[in-house]
């Protein structure tokens, strides 16, 4: 008799301890009755009858998945290596089970195309320079087409892009050529500017001719500090501004000296005429 009741309570007791589950914080369980779709359960105790319903985990936590190394050409023709970092999470589980068989491999399988497509468009300069736009646009395409799965995709970001070593040689000389450019561009334009100082000063100077004084001493002063040989002898600008009048008299007198000579060559080849016929 005792045999016959301890059967069923043991059947029971294996019945009870097989449809306890415990999901912790982070987890959420599919469950399926008969085939069915029933609910999302957790976290904490959930009762999953045997045989009659069934149960599918799914962790919420962000998953970090390793895009594996890609072979792009980019749109100016260069072969590049490329490898990235995919974050995301399930934020529906019920999507994330029952509209795709794994969603795990469907997101890596849709990061390496996109990844592949999406650095395809873009030349090699705005490969190496603008990486967080390309991040932007490669995380918004798989965003878009995962978000029937259950799935958001936080971030994803370009870690590599290996080149070839010509490539990387033929970059070295572009970046120097760049460098030079920028130096005899920015020498230029302290030329110019000098000589905007330089004609400025100038104009101050004319105006003023005590600067000019000013500016001769300085100079003699500077000679002064060197140890040099040179003696200057210092000359006032007046004496100058006399032996120019006087060249300029000199000139002058001259040229009225030879003026008066060619006036008395005619008057006197007259006047013998004059005689003569007398």
């Amino acid at each position: 008799m005792m045999l016959a009741y301890l059967v069923p309570i043991v059947l029971l007791v294996l019945l009870i301890a097989l449809s306890i589950r415990i999901l912790p914080e982070y987890k959420r369980g599919v469950v399926f009755f008969l085939g069915r779709y029933q609910a999302v359960k957790g976290p904490g105790l959930i009762i999953v009858i045997p045989l009659i319903q069934s149960m599918q985990k799914v962790d919420l936590r962000v998953i970090t998945m390793d895009v594996p190394e890609q072979d792009v050409i980019s749109q100016d023709n260069v072969t590049v290596k490329v490898n990235a970092v995919l974050y995301f999470r399930v934020v529906d589980p019920e999507k994330a089970i029952i509209q795709v068989e794994n969603y795990i491999v469907a997101t890596s399988q849709l990061a390496q195309t996109t990844l592949r497509s999406v650095l395809g468009k873009h030349d090699l300069d705005e490969m190496l320079s603008e990486r967080d736009k390309l991040n932007n646009d490669i995380q918004e395409i798989i965003d878009t087409q995962t978000e029937a799965w259950g799935i958001k995709v936080a971030n994803v970001e370009i870690k590599h892009v290996d080149l070839d070593e010509s490539m990387i040689r033929a970059i070295g000389r572009q970046a120097e050529a760049e460098r030079e450019r920028r130096a005899k561009v920015i020498h230029a334009e302290g030329e110019q500017q000098a000589a905007a100082k330089l004609v400025e000063a100038a104009n101050t100077m004319n105006e003023n001719a005590a600067a000019l004084q000013l500016r001769y001493l300085q100079t003699m002063s500077d000679m002064s500090n060197k140890n040099a040989s040179t003696i200057v002898f210092p000359l006032p600008m007046d004496i100058m501004e006399a032996f120019k009048h006087m060249k300029i008299k000199g000139t002058a007198s001259g040229g009225a000296g030879s003026g008066s000579g060619a006036g008395q060559g005619p008057d006197s080849g007259i006047s013998t005429e004059e005689t003569s016929g007398a």
